[in-house]
C-alpha cells in the first residue's frame, strides 16, 4: 500500500456533520462508524476528483441531489448511496489484474448490509454505481464493443425497473469535479425508458 493510500487522521466528528449535514438517524449512524469516518478523509487531488478528499466529493453529489425534485423515498436512497459510494476507496484492492470482489462499491454494499439488509435496490445501486462508466469505457476507450454492451446489459438487468433512479445517481455523481460528461450523455441517448433530467 502506498503512503498516499493510507487515510490521514480524520477530522473531529462535528465538522463532518456540519459539512455532510446528516438528515436521518441512519445517516447519523454512518458518522459513528470508524471505518466510514476513516474513508471520508482519503484522497488527494487527481483527475476526476480535483477536490481530493472523499467527503468533499460527497458534498458535491449531495448538492446535485438537492437540485432535483424527488419523492422523499427516492431522495433518501440517493442520499444514502452518495454518502457511502466512494467512502471505502481506501479499502479497495489496488493490484493487477483487478480484484472486482474488492471494488469500493462492493465494500460499500457490505457496509450498508449491516444497516439495511432488506433494501436490495439501494444495495444494488451502491455496488454498481460505477458500472455504467466502466461499460462506456470498455466500448469507447478500449474498443471492446461487445464486452462493453454485455456489461451494460448486465447492469440494466440488475437494476431492473430502477434504471431511472440509477441514472439520477450516475448523473449526480458525474457532474462533480472535472469528470468527463461523455458517459452520462451516452447513457441518456442510448438507454431506453429513462427521463432525461437537467440541473
Amino acid at each position: 500500500m502506498l503512503i498516499k493510500d493510507i487515510p490521514q487522521p480524520p477530522m473531529a466528528a462535528a465538522p463532518y456533520h456540519d459539512i455532510l449535514k446528516p438528515e436521518t438517524e441512519l445517516e447519523h449512524q454512518f458518522l459513528k462508524a470508524p471505518e466510514f469516518v476513516s474513508g471520508l478523509h482519503w484522497g488527494t487531488p487527481r483527475y476526476g476528483h480535483p477536490e481530493g478528499e472523499v467527503y468533499k466529493h460527497i458534498r458535491e453529489v449531495l448538492d446535485n441531489i438537492d437540485a432535483l425534485t424527488l419523492p422523499p423515498d427516492e431522495r433518501r436512497i440517493l442520499r444514502i448511496v452518495a454518502l457511502v459510494h466512494d467512502t471505502f476507496k481506501y479499502k479497495e484492492a489496488k493490484g493487477f489484474p483487478r480484484d472486482w470482489s474488492r471494488h469500493h462499491g462492493v465494500i460499500a454494499r457490505q457496509f450498508l448490509e449491516q444497516f439495511v439488509p432488506q433494501e436490495t435496490l439501494l444495495l444494488e445501486i451502491t455496488e454498481l454505481h460505477d458500472e455504467a462508466y466502466y461499460a462506456w469505457r470498455m466500448e469507447f476507450l478500449h474498443q471492446q464493443v461487445v464486452a462493453g454492451r454485455l456489461r451494460m446489459q448486465h447492469l440494466l438487468d440488475r437494476v431492473g425497473s430502477a434504471r431511472q433512479l440509477y441514472y439520477l445517481f450516475f448523473k449526480c455523481d458525474t457532474r462533480t469535479g472535472d469528470k468527463n460528461p461523455a458517459p452520462v450523455k451516452w447513457f441518456e441517448h442510448h438507454i431506453p425508458d429513462i427521463q432525461i433530467i437537467n440541473f
